[in-house]
């Protein structure tokens, strides 16, 4: 043995209890996928979306994101994995979910905000206050056959508990002027006429998108840490790029480690990517143009898959590269057919 050998196998001795192979490079572990289902895409991925591993899907809309991810979910259903689709803005149809094959009994929908819209869809009920459904104490008055106060004295406060059972006014005063009463008159038709055009409004849900956003991420950090789960979709297509990228990058870290203590797959749909370096894949996609049989029939969109960033591929041989390998250039595409179609 050459004196450097064994000096080496002396410090990697010396150091084994705090820094095991210290001088020996890890082995590469060439990263598990997972077929799409999508057969130039697995082409152009070799193989499938990485397993355990963050990947964006960015694009537009109708783009195709929500089909790649709905294609991907259905062989991960089939094969008997379950998985969960957590929608950020109620998006999802679980109709179109099942016409791709997706197994409905296998698919956790996380909706966020969907509470809230029930509640802001639901119109005002009119309901009584519990000190109306309370029953008076009884009095000795003079109606009572005791000694007490006036019975004019009962009817005081009667006019304020009627008033209080229709909605607040604005109320001029008793001894005001007639100029005023009418000004105030006025003050009240502006103040029915805002409400009403509250009411006939229709509800928006991007007036807090960033509520809906957080709870978005808390339900994907309490999905992941559970595990279980062989993917997980986190929908954030209707997320606008200055929300999406509000996400500390330490969040995405985060996932990207228990993705991979936990073999789940983990896939963002997003307009922008934000995940940075802790995305494993990170594919944009784009529609190109529309199929159509005749002038009316639409029969399909087809789409196109790029490959922006690739953090961990497999070499095509045995021998491991020194420098990173060039970003692949190539793209797929596929066609996204209607049911009507009979193809």
């Amino acid at each position: 043995m050459s004196a450097s050998a064994l000096l080496r196998v002396k410090i990697e001795a010396a150091l084994s209890a705090r820094i095991p192979s210290a001088l020996t490079p890890a082995p590469h572990v060439i990263r598990h996928v997972a077929a799409t289902g999508i057969c130039s895409v697995d082409e152009l991925l070799q193989g499938g979306l990485p397993v355990g591993a963050i990947t964006e899907l960015v694009g537009p809309e109708c783009s195709g994101r929500t089909s790649l991810a709905l294609s991907f979910i259905a062989g991960m259903t089939q094969a008997g994995r379950v998985c969960a689709w957590i929608d950020a803005s109620d998006a999802l149809h679980p109709e179109s979910a099942a016409g791709a094959g997706v197994d409905l009994r296998r698919l956790l929908w996380v909706r966020c905000g969907a509470a809230s819209r029930l509640q802001q869809s639901s119109p005002e009920k009119f309901s009584l206050p519990k000190k109306c459904l309370m029953s008076p104490p009884v009095k000795k008055g003079l109606h009572g056959g005791g000694h007490g106060s006036h019975p004019r004295t009962e009817m005081k406060g009667i006019s304020e508990a009627i008033a209080g059972l229709f909605r607040p006014e604005v109320k001029s005063s008793r001894g005001a002027e007639p100029q005023a009463r009418l000004q105030s008159e006025k003050v009240t038709a502006t103040v029915h006429c805002s409400r009403e055009v509250q009411s006939d409004r229709k509800p928006s849900f991007t007036d807090k998108p960033w509520a809906r956003l957080d709870q978005a991420l808390r339900a994907t950090d309490l999905l992941l840490q559970n595990g279980g789960f062989g993917a997980i979709v986190l929908d954030m297509a209707s997320v606008v790029p200055e929300h999406a990228l509000r996400v500390p990058l330490a969040t995405w870290f985060r996932y990207r480690a228990v993705a991979e203590q936990k073999q789940t797959s983990l896939l963002l749909l997003i307009q922008h990517p934000c995940a940075k370096s802790s995305a494993g894949l990170t594919l944009r996609l784009q529609s190109d143009d529309t199929l159509r049989e005749e002038t009316t029939v639409f029969t399909g969109v087809e789409y196109c898959a790029q490959v922006v960033r690739e953090r961990v591929s497999p070499p095509p041989t045995n021998v491991i590269p020194q420098r990173k390998p060039p970003q692949n250039q190539k793209a797929a595409r596929w066609q996204s057919r209607t049911a009507w179609t009979s193809r």
